[in-house]
């Protein structure tokens, strides 16, 4: 399964504030089992159309390339109603060719595994394969995953080297503990633009189930 990247975006999703609100859509998931007290979650997530692009430029080129495929960088010319405010980006370059803005979803996940560094962003769940534009950067590809079983652990603060080598051990210490067997390296996602404080920021690391 190939999903995902990034520790620190000086970009984000629109509509977040300081205080960590927002009005992005999430992916929908179905709740397997919980420990509130370590806030890890095993979840099931049906169904994602995911867009995603390799890291190897840079996080922020990345990012750009998305970014600028849901604010119309796309094949299809037809209105799409809104479900959530879209990204904003101030890098974002001002020629990309104009076709159907997509409203973003959350998280955003990151895959930085050596054998393939990917960010992706998460479709509405409008969505499906054969009704999600096609991106117009042949370096941005669309993919739909189905039947994916996480073991999730969620924190504040930023997606640092620290946080991240922390978080996943404490996942894979209680995955253990509790006779799951990882099938898949552990991915970032974020959930909160830069203007958030950190104290109030929704980070996570998923790894995969067999």
């Amino acid at each position: 399964m190939k999903i995902l990247g990034t520790t620190l975006m000086a970009l984000f999703l629109a509509g977040c504030s300081i205080v960590g609100h927002s009005e992005v859509e999430t992916a929908p998931y179905t709740l397997l089992k919980a420990d509130e007290k370590q806030k890890i979650e095993v979840r099931r997530y049906d169904n994602m159309i995911l867009v995603s692009t390799s890291m190897a430029e840079g996080r922020n080129t990345a990012f750009r390339k998305l970014f600028r495929y849901i604010s119309g960088d796309n094949t299809l010319a037809t209105p799409i109603a809104m479900t959530a405010p879209v990204f904003m980006d101030n890098n974002t370059a001002a020629s990309a060719p104009k076709g159907t803005e997509i409203a973003m979803t959350a998280p955003v996940f990151m895959n930085n595994s050596e054998a393939d560094t990917l960010m992706s962003f998460v479709m509405p769940k409008t969505f499906t394969l054969d009704t999600t534009p096609k991106p117009n950067d042949p370096s941005v590809n669309v993919s739909e995953v189905n039947d994916y079983t996480v073991a999730a652990i969620q924190f504040s603060g930023t997606l640092s080297k620290s946080n991240v080598a922390k978080y996943t051990k404490q996942l894979e210490t209680w995955m253990a503990a509790n006779g799951y067997t990882a099938a898949s390296a552990p991915i970032e996602a974020g959930y909160n633009g830069p203007l958030t404080l950190p104290m109030l920021r929704r980070n996570e690391i998923l790894i995969s189930l067999q």
